[in-house]
């Protein structure tokens, strides 16, 4: 009897070993050209496409809709959570109204520029960042994995390697012109080991940490994408930049040496017209 429970126990491990060995693999990508343009369209060109980005603006923050909606780790609530944590970092920039986080459901509800400006007229958007990504993980048998077949091995040795790879994207659109304004990509590597009845667990986790990192390291570049594009637009004119009070320019508010010349040189002509009066 009790070889026979033994016996049973060792078929348990072959078919958990042969579910997460050398061919252990799992994935899930989005891609933001499919999304854009789901029938295929070739994106047109924009040459002389000047957006005019009115400060401060209404940002919307949004993940390119998976191909796969089915996996159970990048689950709508952890991307979620994940967007507020980008959201964090920008919230407070004198540029920026706000920023809101489009639920994985509008995003859903359509495809192409077309879904995309009813999403932005719903939310009162004047700029969108799409966020995709791909991510697969891997899990191989080591040397130590032939211990696998005793019930100790199983539950003691660490003989799988995990292996996950990250790579988010984000694209910053102007909605009225459709124009990429710049992106932005994150990268992440990360390597676990783990026992054979720990695999999926450890697997999970690595998934998430995985492309936590990658979404801290796109956050990092992002940021500094968005210092070099206002730089850019200041000397290459091709995005025009109007604030609150009407003021016009190629990056941000006025220079602050221009405002104080203008003032000097109206309390000039006042200081003349006094003259004269007299």
């Amino acid at each position: 009897m009790k070889a026979a429970s033994l016996f049973c126990v060792a078929l348990l491990i072959v078919g958990c070993t042969s579910l997460w060995g050398a061919s252990g693999r799992q994935g899930v990508s989005s891609s933001l050209v499919d999304y854009l343009y789901p029938q295929g369209e070739v994106p047109p060109r924009q040459e002389g496409v000047v957006p005019n980005l009115k400060l401060p603006l209404n940002v919307g923050l949004a993940f390119v809709p998976a191909r796969n909606n089915s996996d159970q780790v990048l689950t709508e609530a952890y991307r979620i959570d994940l967007l507020n944590r980008v959201k964090t970092a920008f919230t407070g920039r004198d540029f920026i109204r706000e920023i809101i986080v489009i639920p994985d459901a509008y995003m859903r509800s359509g495809s192409g520029f077309a879904a995309l400006e009813q999403t932005a007229r719903l939310y009162d958007l004047d700029v969108i960042a799409l966020v995709s990504y791909d991510q697969v993980a891997h899990s191989d048998e080591t040397r130590a994995s032939f211990l696998y077949w005793t019930i100790v091995g199983a539950y003691m040795i660490k003989g799988n390697k995990n292996e996950v790879q990250t790579f988010v994207d984000t694209a910053v659109f102007d909605v009225p012109t459709r124009k990429l304004l710049f992106r932005a990509p994150g990268v992440n590597t990360l390597n676990s080991s783990s026992t054979l009845v720990d695999v999926e667990r450890d697997t999970r986790k690595a998934r998430e940490g995985s492309f936590e990192k990658a979404m801290a390291d796109m956050t990092v570049s992002l940021d500094k994408e968005l210092a070099s594009f206002k730089e850019r637009i200041k000397s290459d004119g091709s995005v025009r930049v109007s604030r609150a009070g009407g003021d016009q320019g190629g990056g941000g508010a006025a220079d602050p040496a221009g405002l104080a010349l203008l003032l000097l040189l109206a309390g000039l002509a006042r200081n003349r017209a006094a003259r004269r009066s007299r």
